[in-house]
């Protein structure tokens, strides 16, 4: 079995300052064996990470649609933001991936998409997010779980790590895998594990932003 934390962002992330190699420290300092970087609208910190991580990375983007965010597995293109939903999640599977919904029902998040459009795309869904580490509310993974189940769709957990103490804070424990088919084959068997990280990250996010914020805007 191995542990996957499938939702972790990196320093090519605009939110997020984290090096890779703080995350492989962490990775290895606490046993998470399997990562999908997930970086904003982008799969070059993913691409870097597959590189120089010693355990298995899934080459992932969370993309910025115009209802709201979803997450690719195995990309080996780069899917652009602004797009409908409908249309990133065709890109997605045109390449061979997987399409994950994030976060789902977090009302305190601007970017989770909402039960409508969730709906719409239920054709092409694979996996949702059904513990997130930064959920405010408990309430919202017990709806992401009940949507999965009712629409008889795999379940993933992931830290959303954006520094690299976050970390672990989700993963699903799981068979090992060699591909995306034998991933979503693995994550029927998985057990979802996580602990929510608090309030505190959500600085540390807002902090790395503004830092990279070029000077005069």
């Amino acid at each position: 079995m191995i542990k996957a934390d499938l939702h972790i962002h990196t320093g090519y992330s605009p939110d997020c300052s984290t090096p890779l190699a703080k995350i492989i420290e962490r990775c290895l300092k606490i046993g998470i064996n399997c990562v999908a970087i997930t970086d904003h609208n982008t799969i070059a910190g993913a691409l870097d990470m597959k590189r120089l991580a010693p355990f298995k990375v899934i080459v992932g983007e969370e993309i910025e649609t115009l209802t709201g965010e979803v997450i690719g597995y195995f990309l080996s293109e780069e899917i652009p933001k602004g797009l409908t939903a409908e249309e990133t999640a065709i890109r997605i599977k045109k390449q061979g991936g997987a399409v994950c919904i994030p976060h789902p029902f977090d009302r305190f998040r601007m970017s989770a998409l909402q039960r409508q459009s969730m709906e719409k795309l239920l054709p092409y869904i694979d996996i949702i997010e059904v513990f997130n580490s930064r959920l405010l509310l408990l309430r919202h993974a017990a709806k992401a779980e009940h949507f999965a189940q009712a629409h008889r769709l795999l379940s993933s957990a992931g830290s959303d790590a954006h520094t690299s103490s976050e970390v672990g804070n989700a993963y699903v424990e799981m068979p090992d895998f060699n591909d995306k088919d034998h991933f979503l084959a693995a994550l029927t068997q998985g057990k979802i594990v996580g602990r929510r990280s608090g309030l505190l990250v959500r600085l540390h996010s807002n902090w790395a932003k503004l830092r990279k914020v070029p000077k005069g805007q």
